[in-house]
């Protein structure tokens, strides 16, 4: 059993109609979802599911992957084994946080090509997100860089590509990886890759806009020392007009 993943081959699917394939207490799992169960640092997307004579949309509380399959719970009794539903996200949420990872993306770009660190760390939040980085200095010359040059990308538009190849052809790739810790395990034989064409490459699961414009802009709110050779920068993304 396996729940396709919808939301990797295009991020801006907000629905689907599904099928529920297995059932515990009050999680289902479905045969194929829209529904982002969050990692990487991308939270989990938010959302209901409704099927027919059903009093009210179901709220989905929580979102887990096990395996190859995505539970979703519910905050009301299940629907029966076989049962067709409807999965809708909160769609503004997963637009903050697609714009949100693509920012990142083009954050971890920037400091790689500029000065050659790896990430360390990183977790998105509803209004900001932060990164950390195996860097030495960050210093208020740096941030200014740093922030100047993201928000050039930005406005240079760039497409984003996303696509998968075989394990071996894709760690092939220089510098694919930016974690000091390689976190995807063995057994993962196709890579899914997020290309910002003409700046950055890397292996990723999570959910992005198709054009780095759609960031709309970003300001470094924030930076901390977090070790001698880790600095830690917390971003916010300019309101889209």
């Amino acid at each position: 059993m396996k729940t396709k993943l919808l939301y990797h081959t295009n991020s801006f699917t907000y629905e689907c109609t599904a099928k529920v394939v297995a059932v515990d207490g009050d999680d289902i799992a479905l045969d194929a979802t829209v529904f982002y169960p969050g990692g990487g640092g991308q939270m989990a997307d938010r959302g209901t599911i409704t099927w027919p004579n059903q009093d009210y949309p179901a709220s989905v509380i929580a979102l887990h992957k096990r395996d190859n399959i995505v539970w979703h719970a519910l905050d009301c009794p299940p629907p029966p084994l076989g049962t067709e539903v409807v999965g809708t996200i909160d769609w503004d949420f997963r637009y903050q946080m697609m714009r949100t990872h693509t920012a990142l993306h083009l954050l971890c770009g920037i400091i790689w090509k500029e000065f050659g660190v790896q990430v360390t760390g990183g977790q998105m939040y509803p209004d900001r997100a932060r990164m950390d980085f195996a860097m030495e200095n960050l210093d208020r010359e740096r941030i200014t860089v740093i922030e100047d040059k993201v928000n050039e990308a930005i406005g240079a538009d760039y497409p984003i590509h996303v696509y998968t190849l075989p394990r071996e052809k894709a760690f092939a790739i220089p510098d694919l990886v930016r974690t000091k810790v390689n976190l995807l395990p063995p057994e993962i034989e196709e890579i899914r890759i997020v290309e910002i064409v003409g700046l950055d490459l890397q292996a990723d699961g999570g959910t992005h806009v198709n054009h780095t414009r759609e960031v709309g802009g970003i300001r470094i709110t924030k930076t901390e020392n977090k070790g001698r050779i880790n600095k830690r920068l917390e971003i916010a993304l300019d309101p889209l007009t």
